[in-house]
């Protein structure tokens, strides 16, 4: 009996230590992102800064050349959570995909227009080529959310889109007059601004919304793994308003010039731009989605039978605010 007890004990400890392993192993997860802007501070702040591991989350970053791959390998499983915009989200659930927003990190129209050296005005761009990143995608969007604000209207002033590829390639396409104009980020603005070329408007002041930059995950993953997608977020959140906090500029600052390889001057421009575009509290904006689908189905007329309300989940958002999470982390990074 002494034998089976003394047996039976060491099991229950070997089960009971192999139990105590596996709850604190660090859930594993990839996630993608398919742009490449000082607004992925929040996903390599949370990396460098080990915010994955304060949570409980082993997350590997990787980019993906294009929302159409990303969201594919999200539907695979490849992937388990996207870092990307709602007009991707929005296209694949035209399609049949159960994709979930779960936060939205940009909610307006950030751009800066940025013509050639003799386009002097926005009556100056009727009839010439601007470069979007892709047709459909966010950028053309925000492109023509802008120029609409600006009152161009795109068929009376014969406004043509060039797919010209992500703000680098079109920088470097208009420095080589193969293009127009372009609307980029400030990061590259200031490039074009420093070669003598004009700045048309800047889109960021005009609070156009649109539901740019956040995290999307299938629904079937988040149901069946609600505490790994809440400790993601978590660590997520805090690389956000880490990079928001104004004691951190210097970190902020060489986490951009690293990753997007520019220099300090280029990297600063890139700080103002993600200080200026990160929302404290990332709620998807409904209208933004709206604003998504009006032009979406200009081109694809099913996206209109679509609720925008159903390709929402902010619950996570919501728990963690109300619970004060979000506010214990402005406190602690002195974020008035």
């Amino acid at each position: 009996m002494k034998n089976f007890l003394a047996v039976a004990l060491c099991a229950f400890l070997l089960l009971s230590s192999g139990h105590a392993f596996s709850a604190s192993t660090p859930a594993k997860i990839i996630i993608a992102y398919a742009a490449m802007n000082a607004r992925l501070v929040p996903l390599w702040a949370a990396e460098e800064q080990g915010f994955f591991n304060k949570y409980g989350v082993d997350a590997q970053l990787v980019f993906v050349r294009g929302a159409p791959t990303l969201n594919s390998a999200m539907l695979s499983g490849d992937i388990q959570l996207g870092y990307t915009g709602g007009t991707a989200v929005l296209g694949a659930a035209v399609g049949g995909a159960d994709l979930k927003i779960l936060a939205v990190f940009t909610n307006k129209v950030t751009y800066d227009l940025v013509a050639r050296a003799n386009i002097k005005s926005l009556e100056d761009l009727r009839g010439k080529q601007i470069g979007v990143t892709s047709i459909g995608g966010t950028n053309w969007m925000g492109t023509i959310l802008g120029l609409e604000r600006m009152g161009i209207d795109l068929n009376r002033d014969k406004i043509n889109f060039i797919v010209a590829g992500d703000d680098s390639v079109r920088t470097q396409a208009l420095l080589a007059r193969a293009l127009d104009a372009t609307a980029v980020d400030s990061v590259y603005s200031r490039i074009l601004r420093e070669k003598g070329l004009p700045v048309l408007a800047e889109f960021s002041k005009l609070n156009i919304p649109i539901s740019s930059a956040g995290i999307a995950a299938r629904n079937a993953f988040i149901q069946k793994n609600p505490q790994t997608v809440e400790n993601a977020l978590k660590a997520i959140f805090e690389g956000a308003i880490f990079g928001l906090g104004v004691s951190n500029k210097a970190a902020v600052i060489n986490i951009i010039r690293r990753h997007l390889k520019i220099n300090e001057q280029e990297a600063e421009e890139g700080y103002k731009d993600m200080m200026a575009g990160i929302e404290r509290k990332p709620y998807p904006s409904l209208d933004g989605l709206r604003n998504i689908q009006r032009l979406m189905k200009t081109r694809n007329p099913k996206v209109a039978d679509s609720k925008v309300e159903d390709l929402v989940d902010s619950s996570f958002v919501h728990k963690l605010d109300q619970s004060g999470f979000f506010n214990q982390l402005f406190a602690t990074y002195k974020i008035q």
